[in-house]
């Protein structure tokens, strides 16, 4: 069942400026390593898989690896999507309020997965689900994505990118997300994933009634 009725990425994905050459060589180099990744996972699974094989597969050397990659883990969960995220809540409107436009950013961010990285993405999901050690990682992951729109929020309202308002705002949107991916990823991956994103924010703009 597809996750989305979307059918084309987002104007502001399509939108981006073109990577220069450098750019666009290392993307190609990350995009080989994720899918040796996950080839590998799939036919042998995630303990079993090395950086030495992940690196003869992705033809590259093990230290090439690490300074794309700082763990294993981070394969699987990383994507190029926080400069776009980051990029898109800049060209927010200035007087729109921050839960609305971290909404517009997470919806569009995750349509252009299922558009153009589906299958990706539900590789990413049951993993999440199936190795805790991916799990426990997810934190320092999303703390990094944290730090990234905080940065955005907090120019927008004149405060410090640490101030405990900011912070406590972000976490709690990306929480939301975090907590409805494992639960789609949990069901079987069944339902639209936006909408179920779309739920958990109204939720926290109602003020987290039950």
């Amino acid at each position: 069942m597809a996750a989305t009725s979307r059918t084309s990425p987002p104007t502001s994905v399509e939108a981006q400026p073109r990577p220069g050459l450098r750019e666009r060589k290392k993307l190609k180099t990350r995009m080989a390593i994720r899918r040796s990744t996950y080839r590998l996972i799939a036919e042998q699974g995630f303990d079993a898989t090395t950086i030495e094989q992940i690196a003869e597969a992705a033809e590259v050397s093990p230290s090439t690896v690490f300074r794309y990659f700082a763990t294993k883990e981070d394969i699987v969960l990383t994507d190029e999507y926080d400069p776009l995220m980051e990029a898109e809540l800049r060209n927010r409107p200035a007087d729109e309020p921050p839960l609305q436009s971290l909404r517009f950013v997470v919806t569009e961010s995750l349509a252009a997965l299922l558009t153009t990285e589906e299958e990706e993405l539900r590789r990413r999901t049951r993993l999440m689900v199936e190795v805790p050690a991916i799990r426990a990682r997810m934190s320092q992951t999303m703390s990094d994505t944290a730090k990234v729109l905080a940065r955005v929020l907090a120019d927008r309202s004149g405060r410090s990118a640490d101030d405990l308002q900011v912070r406590v705002f972000i976490a709690a949107v990306l929480g939301a997300l975090r907590e409805v991916t494992l639960y789609w990823g949990e069901h079987g991956q069944e339902g639209d994933l936006i909408a179920m994103v779309d739920q958990a924010l109204d939720m926290l703009e109602g003020g987290l009634t039950l």
